[in-house]
Protein backbone atom coordinates (compact mmCIF):
# COMPACT_ATOMS: atom_id res chain seq x y z
CA UNK A 1 0.00 0.00 0.00
CA UNK A 2 1.10 3.08 -0.64
CA UNK A 3 2.25 5.94 2.28
CA UNK A 4 -0.29 8.23 1.16
CA UNK A 5 -3.03 5.89 0.66
CA UNK A 6 -1.79 4.34 3.93
CA UNK A 7 -2.24 7.75 6.11
CA UNK A 8 -5.50 8.35 4.18
CA UNK A 9 -7.09 4.99 5.14
CA UNK A 10 -5.60 5.34 9.01
CA UNK A 11 -7.75 9.03 9.18
CA UNK A 12 -5.03 11.52 9.17
CA UNK A 13 -6.44 13.51 6.02
CA UNK A 14 -7.24 13.42 2.43
CA UNK A 15 -4.91 12.66 0.10
CA UNK A 16 -3.94 16.26 -0.99
CA UNK A 17 -3.42 16.94 2.91
CA UNK A 18 -1.19 13.72 3.70
CA UNK A 19 0.91 14.36 0.81
CA UNK A 20 1.21 18.22 2.32
CA UNK A 21 2.08 16.14 5.59
CA UNK A 22 5.05 13.94 3.85
CA UNK A 23 6.98 16.20 2.04
CA UNK A 24 6.78 18.45 4.99
CA UNK A 25 8.46 15.79 6.83
CA UNK A 26 5.78 15.12 9.38
CA UNK A 27 5.82 11.44 8.83
CA UNK A 28 8.59 8.51 9.81
CA UNK A 29 9.57 5.23 8.41
CA UNK A 30 11.30 2.78 10.94
CA UNK A 31 12.51 5.50 12.45
CA UNK A 32 13.78 7.88 9.83
CA UNK A 33 11.82 10.61 7.92
CA UNK A 34 10.29 10.11 4.28
CA UNK A 35 8.97 12.58 2.11
CA UNK A 36 7.90 10.15 -0.87
CA UNK A 37 4.30 9.38 -0.90
CA UNK A 38 4.31 6.77 -3.61
CA UNK A 39 6.42 4.48 -0.74
CA UNK A 40 5.10 1.25 -0.58
CA UNK A 41 4.49 0.94 3.07
CA UNK A 42 4.83 -3.04 4.81
CA UNK A 43 1.93 -2.63 7.26
CA UNK A 44 2.79 -5.82 9.06
CA UNK A 45 6.55 -5.00 9.75
CA UNK A 46 6.91 -0.95 8.86
CA UNK A 47 6.88 1.20 11.67
CA UNK A 48 4.54 4.36 10.95
CA UNK A 49 4.90 7.52 12.97
CA UNK A 50 3.35 10.77 12.25
CA UNK A 51 4.03 13.76 14.55
CA UNK A 52 5.89 11.46 16.84
CA UNK A 53 2.80 8.98 16.72
CA UNK A 54 2.40 5.58 16.16
CA UNK A 55 -0.11 4.29 13.55
CA UNK A 56 -0.71 1.28 14.31
CA UNK A 57 -2.73 -0.65 11.39
CA UNK A 58 -5.19 -2.83 11.31
CA UNK A 59 -8.43 -4.35 9.52
CA UNK A 60 -10.73 -4.10 11.51
CA UNK A 61 -11.52 -1.96 14.24
CA UNK A 62 -13.56 -2.66 17.93
CA UNK A 63 -15.20 -0.57 20.43
CA UNK A 64 -17.09 -0.96 23.79
CA UNK A 65 -19.10 2.68 24.12
CA UNK A 66 -21.26 3.26 26.72
CA UNK A 67 -23.89 4.76 25.23
CA UNK A 68 -25.54 8.30 27.30
CA UNK A 69 -28.74 9.17 27.00
CA UNK A 70 -29.35 11.84 24.50
CA UNK A 71 -27.11 10.56 21.41
CA UNK A 72 -28.55 9.16 18.09
CA UNK A 73 -26.73 5.49 17.02
CA UNK A 74 -25.84 7.03 13.69
CA UNK A 75 -22.88 7.85 12.22
CA UNK A 76 -24.01 11.36 11.76
CA UNK A 77 -27.09 12.98 11.10
CA UNK A 78 -27.23 16.96 10.51
CA UNK A 79 -29.11 18.12 13.99
CA UNK A 80 -28.12 15.91 17.03
CA UNK A 81 -25.02 14.30 18.10
CA UNK A 82 -24.46 10.65 17.59
CA UNK A 83 -22.37 8.23 19.26
CA UNK A 84 -19.60 8.34 16.63
CA UNK A 85 -19.11 12.45 18.15
CA UNK A 86 -17.86 10.44 21.59
CA UNK A 87 -15.00 8.58 19.46
CA UNK A 88 -11.88 10.20 19.95
CA UNK A 89 -9.87 7.83 17.36
CA UNK A 90 -7.68 7.16 14.34
CA UNK A 91 -8.66 6.20 12.01
CA UNK A 92 -12.87 7.11 12.73
CA UNK A 93 -13.96 6.93 8.92
CA UNK A 94 -15.83 3.58 7.92
CA UNK A 95 -16.61 2.64 11.62
CA UNK A 96 -20.62 2.40 12.68
CA UNK A 97 -22.72 1.20 15.78
CA UNK A 98 -23.83 -2.15 15.64
CA UNK A 99 -27.67 -2.23 15.80
CA UNK A 100 -29.51 1.11 17.58
CA UNK A 101 -30.31 1.86 21.06
CA UNK A 102 -32.92 4.25 21.06
CA UNK A 103 -31.75 7.94 21.65
CA UNK A 104 -33.13 7.87 25.79
CA UNK A 105 -31.45 4.33 26.11
CA UNK A 106 -28.18 4.00 27.56
CA UNK A 107 -25.29 1.06 27.66
CA UNK A 108 -23.73 -0.97 25.68
CA UNK A 109 -23.14 -0.35 21.91
CA UNK A 110 -20.39 -1.90 20.35
CA UNK A 111 -18.76 0.22 17.15
CA UNK A 112 -16.88 -1.27 14.62
CA UNK A 113 -16.10 -1.16 10.73
CA UNK A 114 -16.28 -5.16 10.61
CA UNK A 115 -19.28 -5.14 8.45
CA UNK A 116 -19.63 -9.11 8.48
CA UNK A 117 -19.74 -9.15 12.22
CA UNK A 118 -22.20 -6.66 12.15
CA UNK A 119 -24.57 -8.93 10.09
CA UNK A 120 -24.15 -11.84 12.24
CA UNK A 121 -25.06 -10.31 15.55
CA UNK A 122 -28.04 -8.57 13.93
CA UNK A 123 -29.39 -11.02 11.77
CA UNK A 124 -32.80 -12.54 13.29
CA UNK A 125 -31.70 -15.83 12.04
CA UNK A 126 -28.69 -15.83 14.64
CA UNK A 127 -31.16 -15.24 18.13
CA UNK A 128 -28.31 -13.14 19.54
CA UNK A 129 -29.42 -12.54 23.30
CA UNK A 130 -29.52 -8.77 24.26
CA UNK A 131 -30.22 -8.03 28.00
CA UNK A 132 -31.41 -4.69 29.55
CA UNK A 133 -32.02 -3.31 32.86
CA UNK A 134 -35.44 -1.72 32.75
CA UNK A 135 -37.47 0.51 35.37
CA UNK A 136 -41.45 0.93 34.88
CA UNK A 137 -43.71 3.21 36.08
CA UNK A 138 -46.03 0.25 37.70
CA UNK A 139 -45.49 -2.42 38.96
CA UNK A 140 -44.40 -6.01 37.24
CA UNK A 141 -46.48 -9.57 38.40
CA UNK A 142 -45.19 -13.84 38.35
CA UNK A 143 -47.73 -13.60 35.36
CA UNK A 144 -46.01 -11.35 33.35
CA UNK A 145 -42.64 -13.49 33.28
CA UNK A 146 -44.77 -16.63 31.32
CA UNK A 147 -46.34 -14.01 28.84
CA UNK A 148 -42.94 -12.64 27.90
CA UNK A 149 -42.07 -16.18 27.33
CA UNK A 150 -44.95 -17.42 24.94
CA UNK A 151 -44.66 -13.99 23.04
CA UNK A 152 -46.15 -10.89 22.88
CA UNK A 153 -48.53 -8.61 20.37
CA UNK A 154 -46.67 -5.75 19.88
CA UNK A 155 -49.02 -4.99 16.47
CA UNK A 156 -47.09 -6.91 14.37
CA UNK A 157 -47.43 -9.76 12.20
CA UNK A 158 -45.94 -12.27 14.17
CA UNK A 159 -45.73 -12.59 18.26
CA UNK A 160 -42.09 -11.51 19.69
CA UNK A 161 -40.07 -14.13 20.01
CA UNK A 162 -40.06 -15.85 23.80
CA UNK A 163 -38.50 -13.52 26.14
CA UNK A 164 -36.75 -13.61 29.56
CA UNK A 165 -38.02 -11.74 32.23
CA UNK A 166 -36.17 -11.88 35.25
CA UNK A 167 -38.26 -9.53 38.06
CA UNK A 168 -36.46 -7.17 41.04
CA UNK A 169 -36.59 -7.19 44.61
CA UNK A 170 -38.29 -3.72 43.42
CA UNK A 171 -41.30 -5.04 41.17
CA UNK A 172 -41.50 -1.84 39.12
CA UNK A 173 -37.39 -2.58 37.88
CA UNK A 174 -36.10 -6.05 35.74
CA UNK A 175 -34.36 -7.86 33.74
CA UNK A 176 -34.89 -8.71 29.77
CA UNK A 177 -33.37 -10.60 27.55
CA UNK A 178 -34.45 -11.20 24.21
CA UNK A 179 -32.87 -12.39 20.70
CA UNK A 180 -34.54 -9.61 18.36
CA UNK A 181 -34.31 -6.14 17.60
CA UNK A 182 -37.55 -4.72 16.85
CA UNK A 183 -38.43 -1.19 16.84
CA UNK A 184 -38.74 -0.15 19.78
CA UNK A 185 -39.36 -3.29 21.05
CA UNK A 186 -38.95 -3.13 24.92
CA UNK A 187 -40.83 -0.16 25.23
CA UNK A 188 -43.64 -1.88 22.94
CA UNK A 189 -43.57 -5.10 24.95
CA UNK A 190 -43.85 -3.72 28.17
CA UNK A 191 -46.84 -1.05 26.95
CA UNK A 192 -48.71 -4.42 26.67
CA UNK A 193 -48.85 -4.81 30.17
CA UNK A 194 -49.69 -0.80 30.21
CA UNK A 195 -46.82 -0.30 31.48
CA UNK A 196 -44.19 2.35 30.12
CA UNK A 197 -40.41 2.16 30.34
CA UNK A 198 -38.68 5.24 32.09
CA UNK A 199 -35.24 4.29 32.19
CA UNK A 200 -33.05 1.56 29.96
CA UNK A 201 -30.14 0.49 29.23
CA UNK A 202 -28.52 -2.47 27.53
CA UNK A 203 -25.84 -4.89 29.63
CA UNK A 204 -25.01 -7.23 27.30
CA UNK A 205 -24.96 -8.28 23.94
CA UNK A 206 -24.02 -11.85 22.92
CA UNK A 207 -21.12 -12.49 24.63
CA UNK A 208 -19.94 -8.93 25.34
CA UNK A 209 -21.08 -7.50 28.31
CA UNK A 210 -20.88 -4.29 29.46
CA UNK A 211 -17.75 -2.94 31.21
CA UNK A 212 -18.60 -1.69 34.75
CA UNK A 213 -15.86 0.50 35.07
CA UNK A 214 -17.18 2.48 31.62
CA UNK A 215 -19.31 5.70 32.68
CA UNK A 216 -21.79 7.21 30.19
CA UNK A 217 -19.99 8.37 27.28
CA UNK A 218 -16.81 6.68 27.66
CA UNK A 219 -15.67 4.12 25.64
CA UNK A 220 -12.57 1.41 24.58
CA UNK A 221 -11.17 -0.98 22.35
CA UNK A 222 -12.21 -4.81 22.81
CA UNK A 223 -10.35 -6.68 24.27
CA UNK A 224 -8.40 -9.61 22.05
CA UNK A 225 -10.76 -12.03 24.64
CA UNK A 226 -13.80 -10.12 23.14
CA UNK A 227 -13.20 -9.97 20.11
CA UNK A 228 -12.54 -14.06 19.72
CA UNK A 229 -15.76 -14.42 21.49
CA UNK A 230 -18.02 -12.38 19.33
CA UNK A 231 -16.07 -14.24 16.16
CA UNK A 232 -16.88 -17.69 17.99
CA UNK A 233 -20.61 -16.30 18.21
CA UNK A 234 -20.51 -15.89 14.27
Amino acid sequence: MRLDKYLTTMGIGSRSQVKDYIKKGKVKINGEILKKPEYHVDEENDIIEFQGINLEYSKFYYYMLHKPAGYLSAVKDDHCQTVLDLLDVTPKDGLFPVGRLDKDTEGLLLITNDGALSHELLSPKKHVEKKYYVELDGALTESDIQLFQEGVDIGEKHLTKPAKLELLEDNHKAYITITEGKYHQVKRMFKTLGLTVIYLKRLSMGPLELDSTLKPGQFRPLTEKEIKELQCNK
